[in-house]
């Protein structure tokens, strides 16, 4: 009897408890301010916690902290049904990535409570995290250091981590509806999070009113294999756009070819760059080789306002200058330690992604012809070699078939989750609508017109009814000629 058997015959034994419907409770909310950080400002909401078993099928086991919030709609009279938005990664907190970006999110305030739920695992929720060793930080990639973080990492870790997938978190975010008394929810997911919503829509539909997804994970879609070669096709296009554009076109000539030349050097030999801490501001050493410049890159390429910033930072590696490179790199590092939680994003990979690859159909000699290469398959595969896997719902796999109303959210300049992402997961949604922002990156909600755009369809519940003609007048960063910015 094979391993892989064993495990999913213990996950299908869970999910027969976890398909009951959750009990209800009661949850207090009282008055707090949540905030994204020091630079950003407070918001005042109503706060509380709901307990909920780690192992929803043992009612018994430690009960865990679910962060609640709910920031109120400006209209004293609001509609019954509040406005869910899901945060990415995995292991984001979604009452941090509201915070952050609440702005966006004030048309649908006008007539709609906010309802923020740290997911299990993430912000305030029962935290997964583990801290992030200065070997990654300073090093390469090694399965033998992989090995031993993850190894660390689970030690550390507060509670088991199998109970920590979507198919358990949706249970918590019906258990918080319920609670509180909501007859219905409207969903936001971006990234990872619209693989949130899909499963909440299929798993409690009657109570699921209309779905928003934003930079769109389909739901058959196991994610790891295709990340190289989406990225460097985001890059491609990148320099081709720039190559048609006569100032870029005429400052950096080259700058495929450029980068095409660091990274064949980079992978000869890593570069040691005197870069600033993030945090202090001192200037340290780095050893900035393939692994920590494809890293660089990659999240670079993922909003138009740094994909502006390429030609020019590729230039000046390109001539020598390491540093604003490798100072991106550590930013990013440190980014990503503060707004991930680690141990949650491995309990979701681990389960939901990597269990599902078939090796024989990942081209492998494509995906090592990418400026990433193999790593990030193969460190992933080696997280999850020792990783617990936790129970996946029946059909989590499938495109979800409904018709509740839908919005689709995809920019074609996405490194991650292209339109076409979009598409597979909107094979079978039979009241769909998807907007594709020109030259755009990966997230849509905050882009021109689109805050209108998604209370419009929030308040219609009718793909129909939205018209999208202003998303034509978008802007677009133009590229970086300089430190000093693009081209007046």
């Amino acid at each position: 009897m094979s391993r892989g058997f064993l495990v999913f015959s213990a996950v299908a034994s869970v999910l027969l408890c976890l398909a009951l419907p959750a009990r209800s409770q009661t949850l207090e909310l009282t008055p707090c301010r949540i905030t994204a950080g020091p630079a950003y400002p407070s918001i005042k909401a109503r706060c509380g916690e709901l307990q909920r078993p780690e192992n929803p099928a043992d009612p018994g086991s430690p009960p865990l902290s679910i962060r609640v919030v709910v920031v109120p709609a400006l209209n004293l009279t609001p509609e019954p049904d509040p406005m869910v938005p899901v945060a990415g990664g995995p292991g984001q907190s979604s009452v941090q990535f509201y915070a952050a970006a609440a702005n966006a999110f004030e048309p649908l305030r006008r007539n709609r409570d906010i309802l923020l739920v740290d997911q299990r695992g993430t912000g305030a929720s029962a935290p997964m995290d583990c801290a992030l060793d200065e070997d990654v930080v300073t090093g390469s990639y090694s399965p033998e250091l992989t090995l031993e973080l993850t190894r660390k990492c689970l030690d550390a870790l507060p509670h088991d981590p199998r109970y920590f997938t979507t198919s358990v978190a949706v249970t918590d975010l019906e258990a918080v509806r319920a609670a509180l008394g909501y007859p219905s929810l409207n969903l936001y997911g971006i990234s990872y999070g619209s693989r949130v919503a899909q499963h909440f829509a299929r798993r409690f539909p009657d109570v699921t009113r209309t779905v928003i997804l934003d930079g769109v994970v389909p739901p058959q879609l196991s994610l790891g294999p295709e990340i190289a070669t989406e990225s460097q096709a985001a890059l491609e296009r990148v320099f081709a756009r720039c190559a048609v554009d006569e100032v870029c076109n005429d400052r950096f000539p080259d700058v495929a070819e450029s980068f095409a030349g660091l990274v064949v050097a980079l992978r000869t030999e890593a570069v040691v760059v005197s870069a600033p801490d993030p945090n202090t501001g001192r200037y340290e050493d780095v050893n900035f080789g393939s692994d920590e410049f494809a890293a660089a890159i990659r999240l670079l390429a993922y909003h138009p306002h740094t994909i502006a910033l390429l030609p020019l930072l590729i230039h000046e590696a390109a001539a020598g200058n390491w540093v604003p490179l490798a100072s991106q790199f550590r930013m990013t590092a440190v980014s990503l330690s503060e707004s991930l939680s680690i141990g949650m994003h491995n309990a979701i990979v681990c389960s939901e992604d990597v269990p599902f690859y078939d090796r024989s159909e990942i081209d492998v000699d494509g995906l090592a012809a990418t400026y990433i290469g193999v790593v990030q398959l193969n460190a992933l595969e080696t997280i999850c070699s020792i990783w617990p896997p936790g129970p996946v719902d029946d059909e989590f796999k499938v495109p979800l078939e409904t018709s509740i109303p839908f919005m689709l959210l995809s920019g074609d300049a996405d490194p991650i989750t292209p339109p076409r992402y979009a598409d597979l997961a909107a094979v079978d949604l039979g009241n769909a609508l998807h907007l594709v922002g020109k030259g755009q990156g990966h997230g849509q909600f905050s882009v021109g017109c689109m805050p209108d755009l998604l209370e419009e369809f929030v308040a219609s519940a009718d793909p129909g009814a939205v018209d999208a003609g202003c998303l034509e007048r978008a802007f677009v960063m133009p590229f970086f000629l300089d430190f000093s910015g693009p081209q007046p």
